[in-house]
């Protein structure tokens, strides 16, 4: 489908001043930073709870607590818990089940239902396991209810169904040494005990909420992008015909990438609609037609492994002569106008320094070329010139929507910046206060995304996660994260975690997610046929992963000063930052799963403490 991709039509490095875009990106930081950072945002907690933590799609059924013991827990039922899932199945480990506090398999995908929502990344690669269960998806930026389903085919087709505990939320987590088990509480009074536990809450599970001033004075609608209701606006996940929004005032806080998915859909329905914008979003086109079957047909066994390779290569660590683009989308974008430039210079022989300065300059040519897309579509000049994004391409997340800037050139919808006051001034009883002026309206809906980098407790919203001798995780983890292979941590045996934790970096999470889970279900595997009752690190073994991981993760750190801030920089706020998303293995994947892989092959668990004696009885 894309053999034929082609550089971008950018402008020439003569066209833009390099030492002047500097200054402009640093103005805008400047004016849109905020002391408290990440902070700034409010916990859907307390008052909030009943509205952003109870499922709208399904009803909660009132059961009975359970006691049971068993092999593992898987405690997430996104992605990340449905690959542990499916890895713990093929290595034949039986007795485990998913604990999800959403209503079915999906995670960010079942609460995600908002108008227009789509993965923005290329779905052949996004979506797992299309070779094994024969799916394809049916266009390249997959409807989010299309990638829900798929959710549920991988449960179906492997059995994760039969034991999955939904609508169930985890209290606390402690290890009892006396059983070396797991002792999991819930909402629902269940005491489960598991021999281990994987950590699979995934980075976009908790929505986050604006701290604007007055948010409780408002009497009118307010909900988060995550918990749609349809009810109010009309229409259906699958069908967004929002007819009810037709005599409503309606605001949305946020532009980012629910945000430009939604906005056309508001803009189409509602009487009036005002987009509330801090900082603007990159959005390049998006050609989305349906998936060409014969080409799929076309395709050999392996291709979606091939596919995912190349999508990290290419948008991560570059192209080199011969290589070919297969994703041809804004994600690939710098790396092939790059390519394309130095295949015309005949591949100059350049030092890493001199390469780097050069796709640097790039950088700043594609996001000019996204400024002046800004300028031939919308009409209005002064709303074309709030809409330009000035920062770096990897600042934020680049977004690719065909509709989004169009909309402002409905009469209906009127864009207001509010970076001068860092943010939404303040809410009144009947609308809001933008420079002075009080706009009314209906209702107010927060795209304001999810906990990212806040802290462990936060977004786990676990109360307790103890190990052995009582201690804390969270307080263990204070300073960063601190474990073996970014799987494990010493300390608290038999738990491993998913994520961005101190392990290799993928452009494609989903398959980063995969990789975890099949490092994660050898390890228990091995300790099942060891009989051993406990597996961690040793404390020798994680010193040196951390300091191996903190030697060669490539510094991000003049990116996150120079950023706008947004979750990838926790808002501006760098200095002490713990959280972070960069802490990886710096030799690149490639390198990362290699060393797991003989780590593997060598079969000793090199760098774990086995322990192996007679099994207790449980309570």
């Amino acid at each position: 489908m894309n053999t034929a991709c082609k550089p971008t039509d950018v402008p020439t490095p003569g066209e833009i001043d390099i030492p002047a875009l500097r200054q402009r990106y640093a103005h805008e930081r400047d004016k849109r930073l905020r002391p408290e950072g990440g902070e700034q945002y409010l916990k859907t907690e307390h008052e909030y709870a009943q509205a952003y933590e109870a499922d709208p799609h399904m009803p909660r059924v009132p059961r009975d607590p359970i006691s049971e013991d068993l092999d593992v827990a898987v405690l997430g039922g996104g992605f990340s818990g449905l690959m542990a899932g499916v890895h713990l199945r093929n290595a034949g480990v039986s007795t485990f089940r998913h604990i999800e506090h959403a209503g079915d398999f999906g995670g960010v995908w079942y609460w995600n239902r908002y108008p227009g929502v789509q993965c923005d990344n290329d779905a052949y690669c996004y979506m797992p396991l299309l070779e094994e269960t024969g799916y394809f998806p049916s266009k390249k930026f997959a409807d989010g209810f299309e990638i829900q389903r798929h959710c549920r085919r991988i449960g179906e087709q492997y059995g994760l169904y039969e034991n999955a505990l939904f609508h169930t939320r985890i209290t606390a987590l402690r290890w009892d040494e006396e059983r070396d088990r797991w002792r999991i509480a819930t909402d629902h009074g269940d005491d489960i005990r598991a021999r281990f536990v994987i950590m699979c809450g995934g980075p976009l599970n908790r929505p986050k909420l604006p701290g604007i001033p007055g948010l409780h004075d408002f009497r009118g609608k307010v909900f988060h992008t995550a918990r749609w209701d349809y009810a109010y606006t009309g229409g259906r996940w699958e069908d967004p015909v929002l007819d009810k929004l037709a005599d409503k005032r309606v605001a949305i806080v946020g532009t980012g990438a629910t945000s430009i998915q939604a906005v056309p859909f508001l803009g189409k329905y509602a009487k009036q609609l005002y987009v509330l914008q801090r900082t603007p979003p990159t959005v390049d086109a998006r050609p989305n037609p349906p998936t060409d079957m014969e080409w799929a047909r076309s395709l050999q066994p392996g291709w979606q492994k091939e596919r995912q390779r190349n999508f990290h290569h290419v948008a991560i660590e570059g192209m080199r002569p011969g290589d070919v683009d297969q994703i041809c989308d804004i994600w690939t974008e710098i790396n092939r106008d790059l390519a394309a430039e130095l295949a015309g210079e005949g591949w100059p022989d350049l030092t890493l320094e001199a390469y780097l300065e050069r796709r640097e300059a790039m950088d700043f040519r594609v996001m000019e070329r996204m400024r002046r897309r800004v300028e031939a579509i919308v009409e209005d000049k002064a709303t074309a010139e709030a809409l330009k994004p000035w920062f770096g391409f990897n600042c934020k997340r680049p977004l690719s929507n065909d509709d989004y800037y169009p909309t402002f050139n409905r009469p209906n919808v009127k864009l207001l910046d509010v970076s001068a006051t860092r943010g939404v001034e303040r809410l009144t009883e009947n609308g809001f206060v933008h420079e002075g002026t009080e706009y009314g309206i209906d209702c107010l809906i927060c795209a304001s995304g999810f906990e990212v980098t806040s802290d462990l407790d936060r977004r786990w919203g676990i109360g307790a996660v103890d190990g052995r001798g009582g201690q804390s995780l969270y307080e263990n983890w204070a300073d960063g994260y601190r474990t073996l292979h970014g799987a494990m941590s010493h300390g608290f045996p038999n738990q491993f975690f998913t994520g961005y934790v101190q392990g290799g970096f993928n452009a494609t999470t989903i398959e980063q997610f995969s990789r975890q889970g099949y490092h994660i279900a050898y390890i228990i595997r091995q300790a099942l046929d060891r009989g051993a009752t406990a597996v961690e690190p040793t404390l020798d073994a994680q010193d040196a992963w951390v300091a191996k991981i903190r030697a060669t993760a490539v510094d991000i750190s003049k990116l996150q000063r120079e950023c706008t801030p947004g979750y990838f920089n926790n808002e501006g706020d760098h200095k002490g930052r713990r959280w972070y998303l960069g802490e990886s293995y710096g030799p690149g994947w490639d390198a990362f799963e290699t060393m797991m892989q003989d780590w593997r092959d060598a079969g000793t668990l090199e760098g774990l403490s086995v322990t192996c004696r007679a099994a207790q009885a449980a309570d």
